[in-house]
């Protein structure tokens, strides 16, 4: 019920918005050893002396695992075990492990729970922890539950905050000590119960995150989430533009490749180009390119089959292609794109229709507006043929 109330507490206090945390997040392990002492005197059978505070000792060692489920509140399964150290040894046990307590604690960040988080650990934290679990001693075979509180004064070390070195300070309530007192048994009125003190290291596994510990939320303002809102409108209203854009370039494609089909259809004759060469003549057959295109397409290789196909029949036929580009863009741009369609066309009939290179001639023209007054008419490769008169 605290660790419940402690948990409501700390999601009140965070002021801080982290990002989702999944069962393998945020765990960590560790190791940890220190000294223990008997909070309350008592004597040992036929033993006058007897032993107290600070004057009945035993090492001992544990072992944690923990996970952070906020950023403030985390559970941990706590291990610890006593040794035999000496005829004045604590427990007086007569074993090599004189006891043993296991004990599930709830962790509470103070740093956290009163500051707040940073998105990143502080290099130093105080860290509360409390809970209960079983005790166990092996001589006498007494055990029993007990109650645990300590803090950590802990150092959260290396680039990314995965290690932890802690000093700790605790109280366990109901060890099984001496050999003949019975966990959370009253001894001379006084509560049976030792105080330790360990000095341990956490290792913080791999979160989903990317990190070794909780990340913060990347928060947008109103402000920004209208902005955004007004981008995407903006953005629909853009594409529903070209979207009609689209389907009238379309409906000019299908124009385009139903007068090339029927261009295709003809036989290829030729007509006086008086412009060029007194007796060069142009060859019927074009390759249309698309806008800013110098490959040639499947409609574009018919029509060099067509011309491939006449210098096969006419050996002696001499032919230049000449590239040109519509009136868009810059000059320099316009005369490298028509002259690289010219070559384009040349390198289809060389390698694959095996016309011979010294056969043909590659020119860029630049860009026209004089073929047509269509744009997309004027970005062409035409065929010239240059064959010399006898």
């Amino acid at each position: 019920m605290c660790a419940a109330a402690l948990l409501t507490v700390s999601a009140s206090a965070q002021k801080t918005t982290i990002t989702s945390n999944k069962a393998g997040d945020n765990l960590y392990v560790g190791l940890n050893a220190g000294v223990a002492t008997p909070l309350s005197k008592f004597a040992y059978e036929n033993d006058a002396e007897g032993a107290g505070f600070l004057k009945g000792f035993a090492p001992k060692l544990g072992v944690r695992v923990g996970k952070n489920l906020t950023t403030v509140f985390g559970l941990a399964l706590d291990a610890d075990m006593y040794f035999e150290s000496s005829e004045k040894s604590m427990m007086k046990q007569y074993t090599f492990v004189d006891a043993i307590n296991v004990d599930l604690l709830g962790t509470f960040n103070l740093n956290n729970l009163f500051a707040g988080y940073q998105g990143q650990p502080r290099c130093f934290e105080v860290i509360a922890l409390v809970g209960g679990g079983y005790s166990y001693a092996f001589g006498s075979s007494i055990s029993g539950l007990n109650a645990k509180a300590g803090l950590d004064f802990a150092f959260n070390m290396g680039a990314n905050k995965a290690w932890q070195f802690y000093i700790e300070p605790a109280v366990v309530l109901g060890q099984p000590t001496p050999t003949w007192s019975s966990p959370f048994r009253k001894l001379n009125d006084k509560w049976n119960a030792i105080g330790q003190v360990s000095v341990g290291l956490n290792y913080k596994l791999g979160n989903s995150n990317g990190s070794h510990n909780f990340k913060k939320e990347q928060l947008r303002d109103q402000s920004e989430i209208d902005g955004l809102n007004a981008k995407i409108n903006e953005l629909r209203a853009d594409n529903k533009a070209k979207d009609g854009k689209i389907a009238a370039d379309g409906q000019t494609i299908a124009d385009l490749k139903a007068q090339l089909a029927a261009c295709q259809s003809r036989p290829a004759q030729t007509i006086v180009e008086e412009r060029i060469l007194k007796e060069a003549t142009t060859l019927q057959p074009i390759v249309i390119f698309g806008q800013g295109k110098t490959t040639v397409d499947a409609a574009g290789m018919a029509s060099c089959e067509m011309v491939a196909k006449y210098m096969k029949n006419h050996p002696e036929s001499m032919v230049k292609i000449e590239g040109y580009a519509s009136p868009e863009g810059s000059k320099e741009v316009n005369e490298r794109i028509a002259k690289q369609r010219a070559e384009s066309v040349k390198n289809v009939l060389v390698k694959k229709y095996k016309i011979a290179a010294n056969r043909l001639e590659a020119e860029g023209l630049g860009a026209t507006d004089k073929l047509s007054s269509e744009n997309d008419f004027n970005r062409v490769a035409k065929f010239i043929d240059v064959t010399p008169q006898k």
